[in-house]
């Protein structure tokens, strides 16, 4: 007997005490992170380095930036970016600004002068917090660019860290801590973050309508042209709040979660919102790639949850001072968060095998557009390795056939479609782009998925990463997950090649990066073209093979295949 999948065939999956459907709560972000705050005022709300934050200071820091933003102009709906990395600063900032009633939107400091300019002028920013460091050197390139801005908010890394002056003032000195001139800017105020944060607390109440009011406006990753900012309203994030809170039934109050995600990611800026929501303690990690620091970071802290992209995880373990970890530090983690990119799952069982982590992973699948979690492996229950788990409480999903639009059945590959509280509806100022990706009401993620008959979803590919090969459709996350099992692969992408002697149809390239300390012999390389031919159909087996030290990767651990179709198209 066959099923599709509006049937819902993945309720039958969940843990016991997840309901198919909630009854959400219409409460904008301001209020909800406010009460969560004020609930959890002595608990430590965040640690970063030697400095821990109880939630009562991160609140009254919030509500004085907020004042700050208020008595400077913001008004309800306005634009506030926030251009630093993971520190206080950027969720203080967030707080703040849902607070005073404005709009946040994250933006990447290592992105380039352009691509600065670009997003803080499309999302019609109007104030914008920024490193004193990159106010000196990017902003003083592109602000005469910029009308629209007209508060600049700069801070330093160092301002929350907690070390004595001393050791701060030496880490600047020696440029171990970057930091900038702040000088005034014709046409534009410019606020140091710490003046700001002494506003004396003054709110003016700003009425938000939830379901219809955005919170966030997020950019996409722009693998695909220039970003586009997706209209996320509060009721988007805070039903997924719920939903997932729901789905993990923790106590609140009671965690220490590590995450590595950036804020400016839509992952990075959910955790952080998720953590305050049910008081956990949140260890503030500036460099996701400082993987030494990482490790100090779970011994010191204790922590009880853990949240990576799969290569932090892959650098994490491959750092020998990771075998250093006390087991009984390990036993004391209770859940571990993947996502952004797919996990291969012989990885994620040597994960487990060594940080003692079975059946404590939890993968989960979300993007910009959905705002964020759409499906998450059962917290209790059976987590199958290498699917991305159930829909979550008052999802939609189905799979459409990319060809024909028609949904295809279960054990069938088709695009992932989705509806849901959680899901957005539009890019901001980009009506053509919207209507282009929501369809009669459904999103299309352009991601392409199965669903087995127990309604666990697996990803397979990106539509526009799909290769025909003389007719045939070859899943390149399929192939690439096939081909990680083999025990010299760290990681690989597969891209296609037009085949030049068959028009319109592509030849399968391999493009890999080995594990550490084993180098692409011939013999090496045999082996795996022999794994290929044995794991593989015939017309998925690559064609063309290229070893590499590393793999180009986004600024989130994706592995960037835009950039490798873009080197092979200029060959």
């Amino acid at each position: 007997m066959t099923f599709t999948s509006k049937e819902k065939i993945w309720l039958k999956s969940y843990d016991k005490h997840v309901p198919p459907s909630l009854d959400y709560v219409l409460e904008d972000l301001g209020t909800c992170l406010t009460n969560a705050m004020e609930t959890f005022k002595d608990r430590i709300g965040f640690y970063f380095m030697d400095r821990a934050m109880t939630y009562g200071e991160i609140l009254n820091l919030s509500q004085k930036f907020a004042t700050f933003l208020q008595k400077n102009g913001l008004k309800k709906g306005d634009v506030v970016s926030v251009n630093i990395p993971n520190s206080p600063q950027y969720l203080i900032t967030v707080y703040g600004t849902y607070i005073a009633g404005g709009i946040c939107s994250g933006c990447s400091p290592l992105l380039s002068p352009p691509e600065i300019a670009y997003q803080l002028d499309d999302s019609d920013t109007k104030f914008v917090v920024t490193m004193d460091i990159v106010y000196e050197k990017i902003f003083s390139k592109i602000l005469d660019k910029l009308p629209k801005v007209e508060v600049i908010i700069p801070t330093n890394i160092s301002e929350f860290m907690g070390f004595s002056k001393f050791k701060v003032f030496m880490g600047k000195l020696i440029k171990k801590i970057p930091s900038g001139k702040i000088k005034p800017w014709p046409g534009k105020k410019v606020v140091p973050f710490l003046e700001a944060v002494e506003t004396p607390i003054d709110l003016k109440k700003v009425e938000i309508d939830p379901k219809n009011d955005l919170a966030q406006i997020q950019y996409t990753g722009g693998t695909t042209g220039k970003p586009k900012g997706v209209e996320i309203t509060h009721f988007n994030l805070h039903a997924n709040m719920q939903q997932f809170d729901t789905w993990l039934n923790r106590k609140k109050g009671t965690d220490i979660t590590l995450s590595a995600f950036p804020y400016f990611h839509i992952a990075g800026l959910f955790i952080g919102l998720f953590l305050t929501y049910i008081g956990s303690s949140h260890v503030i990690i500036a460099n996701p790639r400082d993987t030494d620091h990482i490790i100090h970071e779970i011994i010191d802290k204790k922590i009880t949850c853990f949240g990576n992209v799969p290569t932090l995880y892959l650098m994490l373990m491959r750092n020998p001072k990771s075998k250093e970890i006390p087991p009984e530090i390990l036993q004391n983690i209770s859940l571990y968060v993947s996502g952004a990119a797919p996990f291969p799952p012989e990885a994620i069982k040597e994960f487990e095998k060594q940080f003692y982590t079975q059946n404590k992973f939890v993968e989960v699948y979300g993007m910009t557009e959905s705002a964020v979690l759409v499906t998450v492996n059962p917290a209790l229950g059976e987590k199958r390795i290498g699917s991305v788990g159930l829909p979550l409480p008052d999802t939609e999903v189905i799979l459409v056939d990319v060809s024909t639009g028609e949904e295809v059945e279960v054990g069938q590959p088709g695009e992932i479609c989705l509806k849901g509280p959680q899901i957005t509806h539009g890019y901001y100022k980009k009506p053509e782009a919207t209507v282009q990706t929501w369809i009669n009401g459904w999103l299309h993620t352009g991601d392409v998925g199965i669903f087995d008959e127990d309604g666990y979803l697996k990803i397979i590919d990106r539509t526009k990463d799909m290769l025909s090969v003389s007719g045939f459709k070859v899943y390149s996350v399929h192939v690439e997950e096939v081909l990680t099992k083999h025990p010299a692969i760290q990681l690989l992408a597969i891209i296609g090649v037009p085949d030049p002697n068959r028009p319109g149809s592509e030849i399968v390239k391999a493009i890999v990066q080995l594990k550490q300390g084993i180098e692409a012999t011939e013999e090496v390389k045999e082996s795996i073209q022999k794994f290929a031919q044995e794991n593989l159909a015939k017309y998925e087996v690559p064609k063309i093979w290229e070893f590499r030290e590393e793999l180009p990767l986004t600024l989130v651990g994706k592995v960037l295949k835009k950039a490798l179709r873009e080197e092979e198209a200029r060959k």
